[in-house]
């Protein structure tokens, strides 16, 4: 049996602390969550947290990379498996759905660290690296839809990303006061905006 290096056993304890710590993230939000009621929420004591990371700002920072490298490839399946544009529309404006549905505790943490950057620098080179790695995921639809379509695109890279992620802000937010009924008008925006963003090819 191969044993577990250290380093192996340090990074997997990070990992499940930025696991637990996102649920006290999620529900308080970053200024509300100290590093001791996170470690409150947890099964981990004080003393343990601290021992991995020096401060909130460390966990959150961590926290917040460990769950967007995951969600970075989110819409990979629907980019990858589509074969028309119309099923990749379909596709991608009900995953859209589904991630509010199933994590916006999430995306209300993302949406307030990405505001808090523009105040504690700190935050600021992980904030505008985990944006550019989320831009470059909706360019991946983006892309994948021209190709479908035989459409060239109208848009660069950040503004369909402006435009989508804007759309999915307003959604959560709706969802939060709203719930479920709010996720069909995002569907339905989805389908009406993303085809506009492209042009046939003059013939």
């Amino acid at each position: 049996m191969t044993a577990t290096r250290p380093v192996d056993k340090f990074d997997r304890r990070r990992d499940e602390l930025a696991e637990s710590a996102l649920l006290t993230l999620g529900e308080l939000g970053y200024a509300r969550a100290s590093l001791r009621e996170i470690a409150g929420n947890s099964p981990f004591s004080h003393g343990v947290v601290h021992y991995y990371f020096e401060d909130k700002l460390e966990l959150v920072i961590y926290s917040v990379r460990y769950y967007k490298a995951r969600c970075v490839t989110r819409y990979d399946a629907v980019v990858r498996d589509s074969t028309s544009a119309e099923e990749l529309v379909e596709a991608f404006a009900a995953k859209l759905a589904q991630t509010i549905r199933e994590e916006a505790p999430m995306h209300r943490l993302w949406y307030d660290l990405r505001t808090q950057s523009m105040f504690e620098e700190a935050l600021r080179d992980a904030i505008t690296e985990i944006d550019a790695a989320l831009e470059a995921m909706i360019w991946r639809v983006i892309d994948r839809y021209a190709t479908l379509s035989r459409h060239a695109s109208l848009v660069t890279s950040a503004a369909a990303y402006g435009m989508l992620d804007g759309l999915f802000q307003q959604a959560l937010l709706a969802y939060t006061a709203g719930g479920e009924p709010v996720l069909d008008g995002l569907a339905a925006q989805v389908r009406a905006i993303l085809p506009l963003m492209f042009r046939q090819p003059s013939a």
